[in-house]
């Protein structure tokens, strides 16, 4: 591994669920781009459970819940560290979103996106992973995390210029190579939305606004690639996606969390217009 490379921390918690989606709560903040996989998911499948959104600032104590439209009336945490300590008293990672909980065991039952959008899929009939283009969707799964999803984090968290070098490369490369995909189909396995697209989604729409400048991911811009744009709109102005993108506390949480990358915590007032709704 490349000296300063970021290194994301693993998921804990990867069992599958007992029972349905009536004895679960999903924990996620908008803020998050793996929360909003699950967010969006939940929502074009019409999921049926119930959800609480942490305030999109987190601070050295984790994602909390402050009050207002930012509360868990499950359990009444006012930190999700909470909702970890009552599920392993030992856990000693960082407290991440999404978290699918089992209200009827009274703990995290899963902390990875990419498992509770499969979960989510799965109980609401499958329409998004299909058995016969899994192979297809695995695979572009793959890659487009390891490259672009991660690859915009270990740019913007990079501890030496070798590292960052070679996460920069790693995210345009993916850019580029996603941008000829689509140019002669509408989604990435052809006519059809798939997991594929909604893990992805998050990604694109944060790119401008934030992985452009505050992870000096500055190539290029989201709307300089003319088929990716016209993907991130198309997924966008689908029913109830727009619901699940806050770019306010997007922003929010980027530019006033990471104090090493913007310690006066000035959160830039553009771009004005990203592009997702022309």
């Amino acid at each position: 591994m490349t000296a300063g490379a970021f290194v994301r921390q693993k998921s804990q918690f990867r069992d599958r669920p007992e029972g349905g989606p009536d004895r679960h709560h999903l924990y996620v903040a908008l803020a998050c781009p793996w929360s909003q996989r699950a967010a969006i998911v939940r929502a074009v499948t019409g999921l049926e459970i119930g959800i609480s959104y942490a305030h999109p600032y987190r601070d050295e104590r984790g994602w909390a819940f402050t009050g207002g439209q930012f509360v868990d009336d499950i359990n009444g945490f006012e930190l999700l560290q909470q909702a970890y300590d009552a599920s392993d008293p030992s856990f000693e990672g960082r407290v991440s979103v999404p978290v699918l909980w089992d209200k009827e065991a009274g703990r995290i039952v899963n902390n990875e996106s990419a498992d509770i959008v499969v979960i989510f899929d799965e109980w609401t009939g499958g329409r998004f992973y299909p058995a016969d283009k899994r192979e297809e969707i695995d695979a572009l799964n793959a890659w487009i995390y390891d490259e672009f999803q991660n690859g915009v984090y270990r740019a913007g968290f990079s501890r030496s210029q070798r590292a960052y070098d070679e996460a920069f490369r790693g995210v345009f490369s993916a850019l580029e190579r996603m941008e000829a995909l689509l140019a002669d189909r509408r989604y990435l396995v052809g006519d059809a939305i798939t997991l594929a697209d909604w893990r992805l989604l998050p990604t694109l729409l944060r790119f401008d606004a934030v992985y452009h400048t505050h992870f000096r991911c500055n190539g290029k811009r989201l709307i300089e690639y003319p088929n990716l744009l016209r993907y991130t709109r198309d997924l966008y102005q689908q029913p109830h996606v727009a619901e699940t993108f806050a770019l306010d506390e997007v922003k929010e949480h980027y530019y006033t969390t990471h104090d090493e990358l913007n310690p006066k915590r000035i959160i830039p007032a553009g771009p004005l217009d990203l592009g997702f709704t022309a």
